[in-house]
């Protein structure tokens, strides 16, 4: 009998989520077959991955030219764009969102990058993608920069879900559970339903191993290099020992007998930049209850034909990931900078994302005021528009 290891994943506790979305894949079913065969109980997305998506399908013609007869600006066009292919996405993941009363079956759609140091403004955009999307099962990123952190507060607070993105380092991990807590204690006194609010906190690994395995090459001694690929899992190991400190306080136990769920930890960025690394060492050395792991689709398959769930990889290990962190600093590697250096690359690498979305976007609006597109590629998006109405209906 063959084995069905994302099912061990599961059941182990890890709710495996798919880093990735396009119109693409929600036009050929390819995304809700990979609900119903691999597990995959939720998406995430991000300005990179719609960046790519825009520009590699012909899926946007129709909706393109009809954006530009209407003559809208770039911006409003992109989020048309993006919110259509959220709000089908999470029609798709409706019945994992059922299934698990609301805890997975999430989608994510981030606010614009270029707001991430400002609170007000990431707050409104956030209330407007909620409306925009209009679906129970959705999540607004946002980043977890310093300004993020009272948005997120405040987000939550008018009882909408969020997941918490570009999380590199322990101390602003705690805050981002903080503002949780606060955001989740307004909202119940605001007289929202506890139990419809959800929330994840995006806690970034590969680019962790990135960043400290450039220094330790750099440093060159052979102490250095017997510690690359070392330091995310440590790092992760770590977040998920305060996670459980957290969630076991009394303080998240009258937000729990209010109906909250907890925020739970969510490993992001878990593809192996490094060949030299097994390709699913960020879901093997990274499984524990209450946890969510969103992959590119390569993981997921890479995961369904060889991971191994050993069991909890995580508890029992932070004495062990201490120790990391103890030769690393012994080394030379000052972590405190690397994680300020992730967190501001992280926004720039967004933002960057972003300005080529909307440059794509622009571009693609121009050609459509021209005609451009053939009309059977029209009637085809035409025709996809109708079924979604319909099923919507």
């Amino acid at each position: 009998m063959t084995t069905d290891r994302l099912s061990e994943l599961t059941a182990a506790g890890v709710a495996v989520w798919l880093d990735d979305l396009s119109r693409v894949r929600l036009s050929s079913g390819g995304l809700d077959q990979l609900r119903r065969e691999k597990h995959v109980a939720g998406v995430t997305t991000n300005p990179t991955i719609f960046a790519k998506a825009l520009s590699d399908a012909d899926e946007y013609n129709w909706q393109l030219r009809d954006l530009a007869a209407r003559g809208v600006e770039v911006e409003e066009a992109v989020r048309m764009l993006t919110t259509y292919d959220v709000r089908w996405a999470c029609d798709v993941m409706r019945p994992s969102y059922d299934a698990s009363h609301g805890v997975d079956g999430r989608v994510s759609i981030e606010v614009d990058p270029r707001l991430a140091h400002e609170t007000e403004r990431t707050v409104a955009e956030a209330k407007a993608l909620w409306w925009l999307v209009d679906r129970p099962n959705l999540f607004i990123k946002i980043p977890a920069t310093e300004a993020g952190l009272p948005a997120i507060t405040a987000t939550l607070a008018e009882g909408i879900s969020v997941n918490v993105t570009l999380i590199f380092g322990l101390d602003r991990y705690s805050q981002v559970m903080e503002a949780f807590l606060a955001g989740l204690e307004q909202a119940k006194a605001n007289g929202h339903d506890l139990s419809k609010i959800g929330s994840v906190a995006s806690f970034f690994v590969s680019r962790v191993d990135s960043e400290v395995d450039k220094r330790l090459e750099k440093i060159g001694s052979d102490e250095a290099k017997a510690l690359r690929g070392k330091a995310a899992i440590a790092n992760a190991q770590l977040a998920y020992e305060r996670y459980g400190q957290v969630f076991s306080s009394d303080r998240w136990q009258a937000l729990a007998d209010a109906g909250a769920h907890p925020q739970r930890p969510l490993w992001a960025s878990t593809s192996t930049k490094n060949p030299d690394y097994r390709d699913v060492i960020y879901v093997e050395e990274l499984i524990a209850p209450g946890t969510v792991n969103t992959m590119p689709e390569p993981v997921v398959h890479a995961y369904a034909d060889h991971g191994e769930t050993r069991g909890d990889t995580i508890t029992g290990s932070y004495d062990a990931a201490r120790t990391v962190f103890t030769d690393l600093e012994s080394v030379g590697v000052d972590m405190s900078d690397v994680i300020a250096t992730l967190e501001r690359e992280g926004v720039e690498k967004f933002e960057a994302s972003w300005l080529e979305l909307l440059d794509g976007v622009t571009k693609s609006l121009a050609e459509a005021a021209k005609g451009a597109g053939s009309p059977n590629r029209a009637a085809k998006g035409n025709a996809q528009a109708a079924a979604r109405a319909g099923g919507n209906a």
